[in-house]
């Protein structure tokens, strides 16, 4: 066995940090242990959360450099939001977190040439919350009696964006290939 995920949330009453933190970190293709976490911080090599790291694989593919741009996230999880910001970080981009308690939210996310959004509510960016031209990452997944929607409320925002991914079928997909790579780097280096 060379990966061990958590799949979260866990049921009341068990501790989620505790159950990451018991995974041997070179199994953790999770990305969440906090040796994990502290290697993606110093820049080292490392298992990267997921998500994050499907983000930031999506720009490569499609050409979008980070360097010199900047590069809004919404959302402060410890899951996608200040990892997939560390990542733009070392690629050496300007950044800045917001979340549902900054104030006057639109300006700041105006802002941004690269606008990630994982903030957890369906259709929470609307397009007078998107510089034109930007590209528009949207991380959210929720369930609504309409479907399945994102963070951005798409329509509007893909008429000014220069790039936006749908919900489903964006970042979903790149998780799940993001963790097979992790495990598949983990098989490597347990030989």
């Amino acid at each position: 066995m060379h990966g061990i995920l958590v799949q979260s949330p866990l049921p009341e009453g068990l501790d989620e940090a505790r159950a990451f933190a018991r995974i041997d970190p070179a199994k953790d293709v999770d990305g969440f242990h906090p040796e994990s976490v502290g290697q993606l911080v110093l820049n080292r090599p490392g298992l990267r959360s997921c998500t994050p790291a499907g983000v930031i694989e999506l720009l490569d593919h499609y050409e979008i450099p980070l360097e010199g741009k900047e590069v809004v996230v919404v959302g402060r999880s410890n899951i996608v939001g200040k990892p997939v910001a560390l990542l733009a970080l070392h690629r050496n981009a300007t950044v800045t977190i917001v979340h549902s308690r900054t104030r006057d939210l639109p300006s700041v996310t105006r802002r941004a040439e690269v606008l990630i959004v994982a903030i957890g509510r369906p259709k929470f960016v609307t397009a007078d919350m998107v510089a034109p031209g930007a590209v528009v990452i949207d991380v959210g997944i929720n369930r609504t009696d309409a479907g399945m929607v994102g963070d951005v409320d798409y329509e509007p925002v893909r008429e000014i964006a220069s790039a936006i991914t749908p919900v489903p079928g964006g970042i979903g997909p790149m998780t799940i290939a993001m963790l097979l790579s992790n495990t598949l780097q983990a098989a490597r280096a347990s030989v």
